[in-house]
């Protein structure tokens, strides 16, 4: 645990009581704060009595009295739709408001008191974007470890940010970030920040296009990490690698890309054609085949790659140590997931492709694809998986907008199966030795699951029985 500094002797109130929002709760009282919490589900609030916490509905008259901070948990919104009743009391009441993301930064140097004895202060890699990021975050992590080196992986992956254990000498504690944690962070100051991509997702929570950006964009602007890596295959990237660099030989800056050749005399990486390659100073320095590594398929997850390999290479890993630990990264679970494979065919689970920008790059990464689709469909409609529907040969259509998101897919067959069950069984009788039947649904779950997680495990267990 990493105790929070700063609030000794003083009252924190945390919202939400979920991993994070508990995490905090326990980090703070460590650090010798005064904790209050609330959460709107009553078993939550006994969970946290039983652990010594006391609860306090915030949002009634006087429920800030007396309260110097509230730390807020990921999922409640602060501003768009709508501010949360709580989150509105502590502007009323002047309280700042924070996350425990912010609470990390602000806390972690103070945790490690020998670090003037070290001899390589620890270092904090965190990662943002829109697609990418935990596979991203989770092959540094991997590559650091395969290494030798001292990692912890933790954020929106892995462990609470607050639950690691204080980084030794030479630690390195890589985070994954998403939009709503670097948005109200209040402290943001990465070693190495990591931009993946952009494409729309969460717009209601950030009123739109330029939100999102802008909540992103915080990692880069709030802290000045010492080096930046920036995915520049959309323009936002471009534009903040543009922003973040004082010449084009500032090489604070690594631009990164997945299917366009790099130039200039900066520090480059990017993948083309199967190939990962790094340029500095005008001159090639390593080159990576990345056709046979069975954990990254696709452009993607070449886009995840090149980040990835950046990420380390400021860190001062060397190509060949990190060309060895591709090779032994298996992926991550429902992110481009062999489940299993059988007469020639392979099931291949995406169930983290939940929107359609993640969705048409799954589908780029296959030929022959049985293409189970469909959920919660997102603002913006399907047009945008044009790009990725010639590889595909039938598509079965889930959830309940099933009719509707079969309506989005001109040109392509498709058969309105609502349920798991029934896609996975009509595409494993119908596939033939050389497909690929993929679950990349480009929509939510949560109108048939809790989570993109158990959607996928679902597919899994479906796929599994069926041998």
């Amino acid at each position: 645990m990493i105790p929070v500094s700063g609030f000794e002797e003083r009252t924190v109130a945390v919202l939400g009581l979920g991993r994070s929002g508990l995490s905090a709760a326990r980090a703070l009282r460590e650090g010798g704060a005064s904790v209050l919490v609330w959460d709107d589900n009553a078993g939550a609030r006994e969970t946290a009595e039983a652990e010594g916490f006391e609860c306090r509905e915030l949002a009634r008259a006087g429920g800030f009295e007396g309260v110097d901070w509230l730390v807020v948990s990921p999922g409640i919104p602060h501003l768009y739709p709508a501010p949360n009743p709580v989150i509105a009391a502590a502007w009323v009441a002047g309280v700042p408001v924070d996350n425990d993301i912010g609470l990390f930064f602000r806390s972690l140097a103070s945790a490690g008191s020998d670090w003037d004895m070290y001899d390589s202060p620890p270092r904090v890699v965190a990662v943002t974007g829109s697609n990418g990021k935990s596979t991203t975050s989770a092959l540094i992590h991997h590559i650091l470890h395969s290494t030798g080196r001292d990692s912890q992986l933790a954020g929106n992956i892995g462990r609470g940010v607050l639950d690691i254990d204080p980084p030794g000498d030479g630690g390195i504690v890589v985070l994954e970030l998403s939009s709503y944690q670097t948005d109200l962070a209040r402290a943001l100051t990465p070693d190495v920040a990591v931009f993946t991509n952009l494409s729309p997702d969460h717009l209601d929570r950030h009123g739109g296009m330029g939100g999102y950006f802008a909540a992103k964009r915080r990692l880069f602007a709030e802290g000045g990490p010492d080096r930046c890596v920036i995915g520049v295959d959309e323009d936002e990237g471009l534009y903040l690698a543009n922003q973040l660099s004082e010449a084009a030989t500032d090489d604070r800056v690594i631009r990164v890309s997945s299917g366009t050749k790099l130039g200039g005399p900066g520090w480059l990486v990017y993948a083309r054609k199967g190939f990962l390659t790094e340029w500095r100073k005008g001159r090639q320095v390593a080159s990576i085949d990345l056709r046979s590594i069975k954990g990254l398929p696709g452009a993607h997850n070449h886009q995840n790659a090149c980040a990835a390999y950046a990420a380390c290479r400021a860190l001062g890993v060397a190509p060949r140590q990190i060309e060895a630990a591709f090779l032994s990264f298996e992926g991550l679970p429902h992110r481009s997931q062999i489940v299993a494979e059988a007469d020639g065919v392979t099931f291949v689970n995406d169930s983290k492709a939940t929107n359609v920008d993640a969705a048409v790059k799954a589908l780029q990464a296959f030929k022959n694809i049985r293409w189970i689709c469909g959920g919660l469909m997102k603002e913006g409609g399907l047009s945008g998986l044009a790009p990725g529907l010639p590889n595909v040969t039938k598509a079965y259509v889930i959830g309940r907008e099933a009719a509707t998101f079969a309506l989005g897919l001109p040109g392509v067959e498709a058969e309105i199966c609502t349920d798991m069950a029934t896609a996975v069984a009509k595409a494993r009788a119908e596939a033939q030795p050389g497909d690929v039947v993929l679950l990349a649904p480009a929509a939510a779950s949560f109108d048939q699951y809790d989570s993109f997680e158990k959607r996928g495990e679902d597919f899994a267990e479906k796929v599994r029985a069926g041998l």
